[in-house]
């Protein structure tokens, strides 16, 4: 666990950032020594808070190339009609309460025994020795930032990492098996709609669909897959779950919503390896669907495992939510202006250069250990709650990092 921490801070900050300006665009230079705010009676430097803020930026605004193809308009759009505030605002207000946080866990470590190991704090110095040393002085006067202040950060996340075990242990937090149990089955759904289609057409599919169910009856262990593409080579059969137990509540039963009522009213009904008797129709389109097992350990499994994970985000989130409002926070609101996020002043990670390719030698009895790259996408699992405030998009557990939506 220890290394896996060590890894955790390391990673953190030890890659190059570059600033990028469009042209005839600056930014005034910030003063990073400034106090931006307190955390009970700690002073919280705006250097701490510019950095995090741009790992947060660099972040999105990768993402966004990667996903998007593009990252031209993410911070200047208005986050809402009644206001003038733009999603950058909101990144550096976001931004600022979240390293509040961290400090108030670092207040909260003692009480969970949790601390920093000599390994850890050599792991953090050669950290932040590196990240200077990797970044141009153009970036460092940019992000305000001293070494200390690095370190200061990785301390914070390293903690923040730390103490997410026993913060979320004292919440005993558990998953019942109604809540986990799911069934499996597999279906083919033919899609009816769309204003543009006509009812020879819906009628068309429907028969599709009867052939397909047909055929399923004759072998309900068919592979139902190769069954539909040899109706219409466009039609395929997939596997879904939903929770077993019906939840009188639905907006808890989750496992469930990505299905139709009616789809779902029907496999209720069936035993494991059945298919339903008609083709069931909706709204959207025609369904057939057979049941594979109504208790599935597999897919039970892994419901569990992410439903454990859900609640104990909510949990920590929770927590340190409450924490924060119980403490005594004080921003100071003239030196956190001074910090922008906006789409003319973006901070990158640099794209690697290809290297050619080269024959792969033979390989001898003691071949060169190659050294570990996957580490560098690992990041604390707590730290990405509360980041930037932005449009709904989809979410794992608790709070994750949202974007705003892309304007094309």
């Amino acid at each position: 666990m220890k290394k896996m921490v060590k890894r955790t801070a390391v990673v953190t900050l030890a890659g190059v950032m570059s600033v990028g300006m469009l042209s005839g665009c600056g930014s005034k230079t910030l003063d990073g020594t400034k106090t931006v705010a307190t955390v009970d009676g700690t002073d919280i430097p705006l250097g701490v808070v510019s950095l995090y803020a741009r790992e947060q930026q660099q972040q999105t605004t990768t993402m966004y190339l990667n996903y998007m193809g593009s990252a031209d308009n993410i911070w200047d759009q208005t986050a809402g009609d009644d206001s003038d505030e733009t999603y950058g605002d909101q990144a550096v207000t976001s931004s600022l309460e979240s390293v509040e946080k961290m400090y108030i866990l670092k207040e909260k470590a003692a009480d969970y025994n949790v601390e920093l190991t000599d390994d850890d704090e050599a792991a953090i110095a050669d950290a932040a020795s590196q990240f200077m040393a990797a970044n141009s002085e153009e970036t460092i006067k940019e992000l305000a930032v001293t070494e200390d202040q690095v370190k200061t950060l990785l301390e914070l996340q390293t903690i923040q990492k730390k103490i997410y075990d026993p913060v979320v242990a004292e919440g005993k937090i558990t998953v019942s098996d109604d809540e986990a149990n799911q069934t499996t089955f597999t279906y083919v759904s033919i899609s009816t709609s769309g204003d543009d289609i006509t009812d020879e057409e819906k009628k068309t599919k429907k028969e599709q669909a009867q052939e397909i169910l047909d055929k399923m009856k004759e072998d309900p262990t068919a592979d139902m897959s190769e069954i539909a593409k040899g109706v219409d080579d466009s039609y395929s059969a997939v596997q879904g779950n939903f929770t077993t137990k019906e939840s009188e509540d639905e907006d808890e039963d989750s496992g469930s919503e990505a299905y139709p009522d009616e789809v779902l009213k029907v496999l209720r009904g069936l035993k494991d390896g059945e298919v339903a008797d008609n083709i069931i129709e909706t709204d959207t389109g025609y369904y057939v669907v057979r049941l594979d097992k109504i208790n599935d350990e597999d897919a039970t499994a892994s419901k569990r495992e992410s439903l454990q994970n859900s609640k104990e985000n909510t949990y920590f989130t929770d927590t340190t939510a409450k924490w924060l409002d119980e403490a005594d926070v004080k921003a100071v609101k003239k030196v956190l202006k001074t910090l922008k996020i906006t789409d003319k002043h973006t901070f990158m990670a640099p794209t690697p250069t290809p290297v050619p390719e080269t024959p792969t030698p033979e390989v001898t009895e003691e071949a060169t250990p190659t050294p570990e790259t996957e580490e560098v996408t690992e990041t604390p699992a707590a730290e990405d709650t509360d980041v930037t405030e932005t449009p709904a998009a989809e979410e794992e557990a608790a709070e994750t990092t949202e974007t705003p939506e892309a304007t094309k």
